[in-house]
């Protein structure tokens, strides 16, 4: 259930609060989820025993045209947590930055194990900097870093000179994509989205819209708790590990054979996509993600059609939590 508060209600809720480990229910906004996660991430390394660093650039833009501001204001949360934010000059040159944090192993003495990375831009932003997106995402990310690729979507030009939708070109990239339909799922897929980066090397996406980053909701605080299980890989984990050479024959090959498969085997096993609704051998399946399972659920419910009684009318709804590759 999301719930909506007022100004006045949320300015009860300091900094300290809101961004506290383990604090329970909290009211954030899907801005705020994403300047959390960051903390999130640095504290389950701390819990497992991990000296990991993070890293976060990139161009501020609707609906993500707040992030920064957010992010400076926590800074010294960031900083307490050993996490550095850089804004980029632009987009592009953000990813390039977010790139270095993942060749790590190129430089002798490192500090840390790894580095977690975040990169953030509204839809003209991805369209900017696929050059990078490719070329990094071929490179691969370290088994202590990873990287979540936050992308703003602005499906009906509200705010922007053009509609846009970015799956479509992380998909070109062969960056995989998270689709969170809420606030809690901002938090939640985000430690799954650098999860599953690290466990398969490649970037991940995690798509954001107007109607899910901009909202305000009550959250649950879990990050310590949440699940998260990585499946026996199968094949030997150097192979998809950076290189300090360019090969691209073999380059693209690792990502088709050993990288994607991994991606399926995450999904499967987390159940990022699920039935939400109803029973399985049902006569009518209705397949949603993102902010259209919010509006799938309204419309059921206006209807009168509860879980009880879609298993009764043979109706099933799944919700798809990675909309690429397809699990």
């Amino acid at each position: 259930m999301t719930f909506h508060a007022a100004g006045r209600d949320l300015a009860r809720y300091r900094l300290e609060d809101r961004y506290a480990r383990g604090s329970g229910r909290v009211f954030m906004t899907g801005t705020q989820a994403l300047v959390r996660v960051v903390l999130d991430q640095a504290r389950r390394d701390r819990a497992a025993g991990l000296n990991t660093g993070g890293f976060v650039s990139g161009y501020r833009g609707s609906p993500l045209g707040g992030f920064d501001s957010e992010l400076w204001r926590s800074r010294e949360l960031l900083t307490a947590a050993s996490v550095r934010f850089q804004p980029g000059v632009n987009e592009d040159l953000a990813a390039t930055s977010v790139w270095g944090t993942q060749q790590l192993a190129n430089y002798p003495g490192p500090k840390v194990d790894g580095v977690f990375a975040l990169w953030y831009g509204k839809g003209p932003g991805v369209d900017r900097s696929g050059d990078v997106l490719k070329h990094a995402n071929y490179a691969g990310t370290t088994e202590r870093g990873g990287v979540l690729v936050v992308f703003g979507d602005d499906h009906p030009g509200k705010s922007s000179t053009v509609a846009h939708q970015s799956e479509q070109a992380l998909a070109a990239n062969l960056i995989p994509v998270l689709y969170p339909s809420n606030v809690q799922e901002i938090l939640d897929y985000g430690l799954h989205g650098w999860a599953l980066s690290r466990y398969s090397g490649l970037w991940v996406g995690l798509k954001t819209v107007n109607e899910t980053v901009e909202t305000t909701a009550t959250v649950e605080a879990r990050e310590l708790d949440l699940p998260i299980v990585l499946p026996n890989p199968g094949i030997d984990d150097e192979a998809i590990r950076p290189r300090q050479d360019y090969t691209p024959q073999r380059d693209e090959s690792v990502v088709i054979r050993d990288r994607l498969p991994r991606v399926h085997n995450y999904a499967r096993v987390n159940r990022l996509d699920r039935r939400v609704m109803g029973a399985r051998g049902a006569r009518l399946g209705l397949v949603t993600a993102g902010k259209a399972w919010g509006d799938l659920c309204e419309a059921l419910a206006m209807l009168g059609i509860d879980d009880g009684r879609a298993e009764a009318l043979g109706i099933a709804v799944w919700k798809v939590g990675l909309i690429w590759p397809m699990e």
